[in-house]
């Protein structure tokens, strides 16, 4: 089993090698805006999951998805060929799931920000319930602090009777 160190750099080498394979060697139609974003080596440097996104629509990118499984080989003979390792892992491509991730999270920051916006809107010419400051500041009430201890000695007092 290797270290997780050697599959990390495994890794990093087969995204710049199926990177610079695609822009240079692969002359499919299909290929369309293919951007490499990440690749994973399991710890036993047997198989590499290579994450990928393309620019378009759905159409587009089931083609490229397409042409991807059809490069396949080409793509692991060149990962062999440049890295150097004793067993080539076999590669497995799959569409990343951050364009979408971030569109969604865009979504819901401008939902809140939406009714933020209500919140603000609603609250503008709101007054205060009680007073602007409901907490006591020190030294204001310390009369009312005394007759406080005073009430609970009494109570005290009744209470031992």
């Amino acid at each position: 089993m290797a270290d997780n160190a050697r599959a990390r750099k495994l890794a990093d080498r087969i995204q710049v090698v199926v990177a610079e394979t695609l822009d240079r060697r692969i002359k499919d139609p299909r290929l369309g805006f293919v951007t490499i974003t990440d690749a994973r080596v399991t710890g036993d440097l047997r198989d590499a999951t290579v994450f990928y996104t393309v620019y378009g629509d759905d159409e587009e990118r089931a083609a490229s998805a397409a042409a991807l499984e059809s490069a396949k080989g080409i793509l692991r003979s060149e990962v062999g060929r440049q890295t150097g390792v004793r067993f080539t892992p076999s590669l497995t491509f799959v569409p990343d799931a951050l364009p979408e991730t971030a569109r969604t999270i865009d979504h819901l920051l401008d939902e809140a920000r939406a009714k933020d916006a209500q919140v603000r809107e609603a609250s503008t010419g709101a007054t205060y319930a009680g007073d602007a400051d409901p907490y006591r500041k020190p030294g204001e009430d310390e009369h009312e602090d005394e007759r406080e201890h005073e009430r609970d000695d009494e109570r005290e007092d009744e209470l031992s009777e």
